[in-house]
């Protein structure tokens, strides 16, 4: 089969490549999956460097999610061949089959196709992670998003606003503002440059805001305190700027709020039952129709150079999928 491997690491790209490998074999207690769409996430692009605080061992297929059809499934396993599935692990996607615990594999909701499916998975865990289960949403309550362009930034927003928040987007790009408005997702769109305190304090009419999602850090995060109400929290999702900021303890004390950090598939590791509640409450909201994902671009698996380069560019609104 084709897949994409990761056989060196590299800060260009060079060290991975499509390749022709052997099909996995699935085992005892695992599914055996045609591959119809895979999306491509940042820590996809960081494994790639090393950067990320996972570092599978060379070579490996990169892709942490994807959707497809069920092929080989042990009897009584609850999964049939022809099922629609979606999920993932840390690696594996990006190619034409994977094999992977029924434990990492649910059926696709009702309503969602291969692209939408394969990018629902890791951006909307992380959203409700930070904001539901650690950040505590309450309808009416207004929230800061950062990196709103990105795919776990948009998914912030998208579940923000279908749980009745107030959602205020920023971005580092002007030019992705209007895109970021197109999508429905927000009440508002802002620069994140400099000192946007002020403007947040504007739209809010001085209250700031309950809940800030960052997974931008660096300057951002330095900005963000000023942004945060009297009892919220700033939700710690990533470091996407590269710095990795600093605060003196005597900011959250005077200011009364949080700082929290997330990590989201660790969540759902160290609390299972908790991880299986959040993605049927996540299916549930999808059938619905009140949340999902926005797909800037659809790419043959062949073309996954352009997906991470438009990646590592930050061209993105939402998210990009490859179909092998």
């Amino acid at each position: 089969m084709k897949a994409l491997v990761v056989e060196e690491l590299s800060r260009d790209l060079s060290g991975l490549g499509l390749r022709d490998v052997d099909a996995p074999r699935r085992r005892t207690g695992e599914l055996l999956v045609a591959v119809r769409a895979a999306s491509l996430n940042y820590p996809d692009l960081l494994m790639t460097r090393g950067d990320y605080q996972f570092k599978p061992e060379l070579p490996f297929v990169s892709g942490l999610e994807m959707a497809g059809e069920v092929i080989e499934a042990d009897p009584g396993s609850g999964f049939e061949v022809g099922d629609k599935v979606m999920g993932g692990a840390k690696t594996g996607a990006f190619a034409q089959q994977i094999a992977l615990s029924t434990t990492a594999l649910r059926a696709i909701p009702e309503g969602l196709d291969f692209a939408q499916a394969a990018a629902m998975g890791a951006a909307y865990h992380t959203a409700y992670v930070s904001l539901v289960e650690l950040g505590g949403l309450q309808p009416g309550q207004t929230v800061l998003v950062h990196g709103a362009s990105g795919g776990v930034g948009l998914a912030a927003c998208d579940l923000a606003k279908a749980l009745g928040a107030k959602v205020i987007a920023a971005t580092h790009s002007e030019a992705k503002l209007e895109a970021i408005r197109r999508t429905g997702t927000t009440h508002a769109a802002i620069l994140n440059h400099g000192r946007f305190r002020e403007e947040v304090s504007t739209l809010t009419d001085g209250a700031l805001c309950d809940l800030v999602f960052d997974p931008v850090g660096g300057d951002v995060f330095d900005e963000s305190t000023r942004c945060v109400t009297f009892g919220g929290k700033l939700l710690v999702v990533g470091f996407v700027a590269g710095r990795i900021p600093e605060i003196a303890v005597n900011i959250p004390l005077i200011k009364g709020f949080s700082v929290v950090g997330v990590r989201a598939g660790e969540y759902a590791r160290r609390f299972p039952e908790r991880g299986q509640r959040i993605a049927e409450a996540i299916d549930k909201l999808a059938s619905e129709k009140r949340i999902a994902p926005h797909i800037d671009r659809i790419l043959p698996l062949d073309q996954w150079r352009k997906g991470f380069k438009a990646m590592d560019r930050g061209e993105i609104v939402g998210k990009v999928v490859l179909a092998p």
